[in-house]
């Protein structure tokens, strides 16, 4: 049963012109490096993709490929690095003139404009301008969905209510954000945070003109400031990006812009879009999810050149709410994590290729406090260890076993076939669980409201995550930190809320040095996974998709080794 769903995973990589494997770079040609370099402009370029953005919303949207594709239309004061691998971590200047100069006590940021930033009717952006779509951000009456890092690190205790209901005049009554002049804007802290600049780096921070704010119809046709901007969009049919002609390239060193347009196809056939990517319709899979099982084999059979294997940075893993008994107790916790068959379930999720390498904790490879010798229940080994399972058993009064229930996306196959997996591994300890598959575009309001997972008796829950940032703030303290537990859209499933656990990430966020600060968050990790509150079951890795026509095409860390879709150009 696991095999067959395997092979029914559907999502793809990228297409072109052509697909002759003889016209591609090679194998993994793009991962830690860039393939076919040019500066050649003009062509289009062209995406396929089987899921529509959350929002195009810069202020809204979530999804990871919406990060990195609304480069395209937004600019921020910094940005990633346009760069290969882990040098895309850093960051650069974007439309600021450097990534900031900060105060002796770590609390105030002080950025200059570049000149020359404009809109796409030619008016200049300005500080306003960049504070008014930050502010957009507490406004979640309008305002929903989307990351809250800024808030949360400018105002934690919400007390500005956003521009909607601001009282003042000019609608920037927010205190911590101030802009003496229109080239000018400052950032007060309450308290030093090491990943601000990250922040400031994501499509939130990106400016929004008041008078072009359509509220919640915006992300219907965002007003760019980048170098294309929209010409249509239909919601899940797609959308054409065309040139911005008042875009500057004297005012963006990051930005190559080098197709005369980018269009995106969205469609419900996973498989039929693979066999597009590979007959050279379409350049490549927007969402980056990897392809199918039956795209995957063609692929890696008859066009190896033409596809990459990168980490992606997410992890896949199941989780155990402290709310649904018996799993709050440590020990049945454990009987699960040993009783698991890991090697199955990497296979289930794909194999090692597509699957990814087998996950011994809740840091990924590619956040800083991750320790590759760090396997404290040897997931390495790969195998079940049912001797130790069936001692936790026994240590949490449960010898015989116990019943419970895997919640599971039922549009996600290979979270499916992993509790499939899982299932069959608990049965040979006693462990009965049935398996719910619930509608996975509603999951939000499913395992993300903890009364329901209680209601449900959801003592297992199988979901995915990456890093919003590359920190073990932006990665492990949504999912492990009690201030992150919400009533809905929650994220940390098993209710995690260790005193300890929260001032190890409290510790960390206020260290500015990255390496110490991975100190902490490596303490973290190993108090989460020592206290067995998630079994990880793979470092994700995917399958992806390149045409033979694109340049300047690499996978980079900042975006989850998606490719860096701003750098993209394709030959005619």
């Amino acid at each position: 049963m696991v095999a067959a769903l395997v092979s029914t995973t559907a999502c793809g990589g990228g297409g072109g012109s052509s697909s002759n494997s003889s016209k591609a770079p090679g194998f993994n040609a793009a991962v830690g490096k860039v393939a076919s370099t040019s500066d050649k402009k003009g062509g289009e370029l062209k995406f396929i993709g089987t899921q529509d953005a959350d929002s195009w919303d810069p202020q809204r949207g979530y999804y990871g490929f919406m990060w990195d594709f609304a480069r395209y239309y937004t600019r921020t004061l910094v940005t990633p690095k346009p760069a290969p691998g882990a040098a895309s971590s850093e960051l650069v200047p974007d439309m600021a003139t450097d990534t900031g100069q900060i105060s002796a006590d770590k609390k105030t940021y002080t950025f200059k404009l570049r000149p020359d930033l404009t809109w796409e009717d030619g008016k200049p952006v300005t500080s306003q301008d960049i504070k008014y779509g930050i502010e957009r951000t507490w406004a979640k009456e309008k305002i929903t969905g989307g990351p809250t890092w800024i808030q949360q690190v400018l105002d934690p205790e919400l007390d500005y209510k956003g521009p909607y209901k601001d009282t003042s005049k000019d609608k920037l009554g927010l205190k911590q954000i101030e802009t003496p002049d229109a080239n000018t804007i400052v950032f007060k802290l309450p308290q030093p945070n090491g990943d601000f600049l990250q922040m400031l780096a994501l499509p939130a921070a990106a400016p929004v003109r008041q008078d072009k704010d359509t509220g919640e119809k915006y992300g219907l046709k965002p007003f760019s400031n980048g170098p294309y901007k929209f010409q249509s969009y239909t919601p899940n049919k797609g959308l054409e990006l065309v040139r911005n002609d008042k875009w500057k390239q004297s005012s963006d060193t990051v930005r190559k812009a080098l197709p005369d347009k980018v269009s995106v196809k969205l469609t419900t056939n996973a498989d039929d879009m693979d066999n597009k990517l590979i007959s050279g319709e379409y350049d490549i899979d927007i969402n980056a999810t990897g392809m199918g099982s039956a795209g995957r084999q063609k692929a890696l059979q008859a066009h190896k050149g033409n596809v990459d294997n990168p980490q992606t940075g997410f992890i896949r893993y199941a989780a155990f709410p402290k709310t649904v008994k018996p799993f709050d107790n440590i020990h049945c916790r454990k009987a699960v994590i040993y009783a698991a068959d890991h090697t199955s379930l990497q296979t289930a999720r794909g194999g090692p290729m597509a699957g990814g390498d087998l996950g011994t904790s809740m840091l990924p490879p590619a956040v800083k406090g991750y320790d590759a010798n760090f396997d404290p229940y040897n997931i390495k080994a790969g195998k079940p260890d049912l001797a130790k399972a069936k001692e936790e058993l026994k240590q949490c009064d449960q010898p015989n076993g116990f019943t419970t229930t895997i919640a599971v996306r039922n549009n996600k196959p290979p979270e499916v076939a992993t509790a499939t997996s899982l299932q069959a591994s608990l049965a040979k300890v006693g462990i009965k669980a049935q398996i719910d598959e619930y509608d996975g575009a509603q999951y939000a309001g499913i395992i993300g409201s903890p009364e329901n997972v209680k209601r449900k008796n959801y003592g297992i829950i199988i979901q995915g995550w990456g890093s919003d940032f590359p920190s073990g703030q932006g990665f492990l303290q949504p999912i492990s930190d009690g201030k992150f537990i919400q009533p809905t859209g929650n994220q940390n499933y098993p209710l995690l809320d260790d005193p300890e656990v929260n001032k190890l990430f409290d510790q960390g966020n206020a260290e500015t040095d990255p390496n110490k600060a991975a100190e902490f968050y490596g303490k973290a990790n190993e108090k989460v996974m020592n206290d067995a509150w998630y079994l990880p079951f793979t470092y994700e890795k995917n399958v992806i998709w390149r045409s033979s026509r694109l340049t300047n095409i690499y996978t980079a860390d900042a975006y989850n080794g998606r490719y860096d879709y701003a750098s993209l150009g394709v030959t005619k």
